[in-house]
């Protein structure tokens, strides 16, 4: 009793202006989303360029809607591959298994800049592409955990994960060069206005069979761009120690080539807008190079702190992170506000602990399943099992 009558007295003292805070506060907490702008307008880095008479632009308009979508996308692939870290150390994913965390802006801003009809192909350090493609991320996880509900029936792990229009995940190092040149051959064959973004990293760009294939598109005029994420190491080797030239956006020589900031979200979309506009105009493959970085080891095999610092990998995180990058410009321009991205990244845990627990729980494909899905719409026929003896159906 004593409590209620000092908190009323200390109500009448304060006079009107303390009835109106509560309300003060409840305006700041219901903010409306039109109070946000709708779009903004940033510098972004100039691209290097080679045997172009000008590069990408300066400058990129970026709305609202798509900031909150590109922020969504890298924070649902950053958590993702955190989640495999945290399943492959509990030894619940198995063999091979490449992060790409670090590299985020890479597969998002070229997503953005090309249609869905548009092709892709890469290489091992697929999780991202699966993703941005249109693979969930329950169908990456189960892939990766070895069960039926995967994007390939658990069949093919983490190397091999494909989607409409998506074509790996490839194991051989630079393997999908000449076979990304093959889709676009066949892009420019049935006249579609389609392209083919093939990539592949630093360490496979020192590959015979990728000058093979730059020298068929550039006399072909193939609709290919070639995309190399330099991501500074191949393996253990860094870029100077593998290579006499490190441009490797050069490497093409006769084909036209830029050197992109791939860290910057907004610099990998204008690019690739500027590089898909070259081939679907005609001219041509062209390369990109994707200055990035990826913050675990080359696979979950390698720490990657051998071959470069703890400090290296902090002072990248501190100051390229790709995501941190485009929160401060959603923050500092008035497209969104911390609380707002807050929300998104716990509906991202949410969504990524769902699928997790989807992947630990679905069960395993079935032994007579091993020989499906070599062909397509073809009728069943045998397949020969580890000795003459065992035999598998295959059903497409």
């Amino acid at each position: 009793m004593r409590k209620m009558l000092l908190a009323a007295l200390s109500r009448v003292l304060q006079g009107p202006a303390a009835a109106a805070r509560p309300a003060a506060r409840v305006v700041v907490a219901t903010r409306n989303y039109a109070d946000f702008a709708s779009e903004a307008t940033f510098d972004i880095k100039k691209c290097d360029v080679h045997r172009l008479e000008e590069g990408p632009p300066i400058t990129a308009v970026l709305t609202r809607e798509e900031g909150l979508h590109y922020y969504k996308t890298m924070q649902t692939i950053r958590r993702m591959e955190l989640k495999s870290d945290q399943l492959y150390k509990q030894k619940i994913i198995r063999g091979f298994c490449h992060l790409y965390d670090g590299q985020e802006a890479c597969c998002v801003g070229l997503e953005a800049a090309i249609k869905s009809t548009d092709h892709l192909i890469t290489a091992y350090r697929a999780h991202g592409y699966a993703f941005t493609r249109g693979t969930s991320v329950r169908e990456i996880l189960a892939e990766l955990t070895g069960r039926r509900g995967g994007c390939a029936k658990g069949k093919g792990g983490s190397m091999h994960m494909y989607a409409k229009n998506f074509y790996g995940g490839n194991g051989i190092v630079g393997a999908q060069v000449p076979l990304g040149a093959g889709i676009a051959l066949a892009c420019k064959f049935f006249g579609k206005d389609e392209i083919c973004l093939t990539l592949y990293g630093d360490g496979a760009a020192n590959q015979g069979q990728i000058f093979e294939t730059y020298n068929m598109a550039a006399l072909w005029k193939l609709p290919c761009i070639f995309i190399c994420e330099n991501n500074r190491y191949g393996m253990g080797t860094s870029v100077e120690r593998a290579a006499a030239s490190t441009d490797y956006y050069k490497r093409g020589d006769f084909i036209p080539g830029i050197r992109v900031d791939g860290m910057d979200i907004l610099c990998v979309r204008e690019a690739t807008k500027f590089a898909a506009e070259h081939c679907r105009s005609g001219k041509g493959p062209i390369l990109m190079e994707l200055q990035t970085y990826r913050y675990h080891g080359h696979s979950m095999s390698d720490p990657g702190i051998s071959y470069r610092t703890r400090e290296e990998i902090q002072e990248v995180r501190s100051k390229s992170d790709p995501i941190t990058l485009l929160k401060d410009r959603l923050v500092n321009n008035n497209l969104s506000n911390i609380e707002e991205l807050k929300e998104i990244d716990v509906e991202v845990r949410k969504e990524i602990e769902e699928a997790a627990q989807f992947a630990t729980t679905d069960p395993e494909p079935p032994l007579e399943e091993l020989g499906n899905h070599i062909y397509k719409n073809e009728p069943p026929f045998e397949v020969r099992g580890p000795s003459q003896w065992i035999k598998y159906k295959s059903v497409g």
